[in-house]
């Protein structure tokens, strides 16, 4: 019996880094093997200043191997306007990559990253080596958000950006073997820009959920610097990006916190919500988007919010420390928040507010884990007001009587880590199985 094929997976962000876009390939590492997939890991760093968690190495088998490469210092880049890290690092990444596939018998090279620098080297491997490869579309990368949504301000060099993506998108995918990606509306996107992304194997995964996180943290309590469970307050507890795209949800959200103020006193002048780790940025260019909205609705001083990312499990902590989670969705429909499983497997309650084409809700309707209130594209006062007066209601049941939510872990499982891995590793296959195909 011949052994597992080999993948290697690129990915530029990885533990110790506590990225968001690693986190799939992190919670897949321990399951591969068992769906016929032996993997090494292409990663960049980490970096001086990178957002870090240790207690991350843990989740990490071992045994893996797990080949870094340095990138250019990026105090040396930026001066020429280049900060990506897969940019910084593409020279060594392509060294590296090439050695790896012939060291290693490599089968096939996936990419599971938001660094889409990284991703044209696939079809430079295959072209030399023959090696296929699979694309993993955790963001839209030739993303045309801002064009859709002019009142929406572009972040800076957004237009130089966007021409080099509109080069590197086409030229990658006129050679990929296969697409993964977290929503099916990019799917879609690509089906209409390129044929090939509509013939080749294809499937639409969120990232999957590994209780094993809570386990660990159960085992490795993490320092609460926001706030002090029960303390006399109800905490409400956000962990994730801002942005200009959440104003229409976060209006509804403080338009329900006013209405709760108003109506049931007694219960919500307790509350207080923190969003924490709403920009990507450095400290130095971090801008808060929530805040500022909430000041406008007059909850200046029931509203905290800290832009500077926190290490992985801290994030959960806060949610287990939490009274209570917020879900806050963009407006756009093909946004996906992974946070939701995490969400999920914290085990407290829950309020969703989200884009009424998110796959958000669907995953709450069927595992039991609450229901979201949703809104359309053009969200207009009427429905504004609609919704969160829909939230009002919810959040009012919740802090009158809190308890978990009665979640169907069975119809949950479907989402886990496992299962994901190995929907990753059937794409796999079916890819190797063209090729052999095609070659006979």
């Amino acid at each position: 019996m011949s052994g597992p094929r080999r993948v290697l997976i690129v990915s530029p962000h990885f533990p110790p880094s506590s990225a968001p876009d690693m986190q799939r390939v992190r919670m897949s590492l321990p399951h591969f093997e068992e769906f016929g997939w032996r993997p090494c890991v292409l990663a960049v760093g980490p970096e001086p200043g990178e957002a870090c968690d240790p207690l991350l190495l843990e989740t990490v088998p071992p045994g893996i191997r797990v080949e870094r490469v340095k990138a250019a210092p990026a105090w040396m880049c930026r001066p020429f306007g280049v900060g990506n890290i897969a940019a910084r690092a593409l020279p060594a990444l392509l060294a590296a990559g090439s050695r790896l596939i012939e060291s290693e018998a490599i089968d096939l090279v996936y990419f599971s990253t938001t660094m889409f620098f990284a991703m044209p080297l696939g079809r430079v491997w295959k072209a030399r080596h023959g090696t296929p490869y699979v694309l993993d579309i955790q963001d839209p990368w030739l993303s045309d958000y801002y064009e859709t949504h002019p009142a929406s301000a572009p972040p800076p060099k957004y237009a130089l950006a966007r021409r080099v993506h509109a080069a590197l998108e086409p030229w990658t995918l006129a050679r990929a073997d296969g697409l993964i990606a977290v929503s099916p509306a990019y799917l879609e996107t690509l089906a209409r820009r390129y044929a090939r992304a509509g013939v080749v194997p294809s499937v639409t995964l969120p990232f999957g959920a590994s209780p094993h996180d809570f386990d660990l943290l159960e085992r490795h309590p993490q320092a609460n610097r926001h706030f002090t469970p029960r303390d006399g307050y109800l905490h409400g507890v956000y962990a994730g990006r801002g942005g200009d795209d959440l104003a229409t949800a976060l209006d509804i959200l403080f338009r329900a916190f006013r209405a709760g103020l108003a109506s049931d006193p007694a219960l919500f002048d307790r509350v207080v919500l923190h969003f924490v780790g709403t920009d990507y940025a450095g400290a130095d260019r971090a801008r808060k988007t929530v805040e500022p909205l909430a000041a406008r609705a007059g909850l200046a001083d029931r509203v905290h919010e800290d832009t500077g990312r926190v290490p992985y499990f801290e994030a959960l902590q806060l949610m287990k420390d939490a009274d209570f989670l917020l879900s806050i969705g963009s407006d756009d429909a093909a946004y996906t928040a992974s946070k939701i499983y995490p969400c999920i497997l914290a085990r407290k309650p829950l309020l969703a507010v989200v884009h009424e084409g998110s796959t958000i809700t669907g995953v709450l309707r069927e595992t039991g884990a609450g229901e979201a209130v949703t809104f359309p594209s053009t969200a207009g006062e009427t429905e504004r007001a609609a919704a969160a007066a829909r939230l009002a209601g919810q959040w009012r049941d919740i802090l009158a009587s809190p308890r978990p939510p009665d979640v169907d872990w069975r119809r949950f499982e479907r989402y886990s880590a496992r299962e994901m891995t190995r929907r990753q590793g059937a794409l796999f296959d079916d890819v190797i199985e063209r090729g052999k195909a095609r070659a006979a």
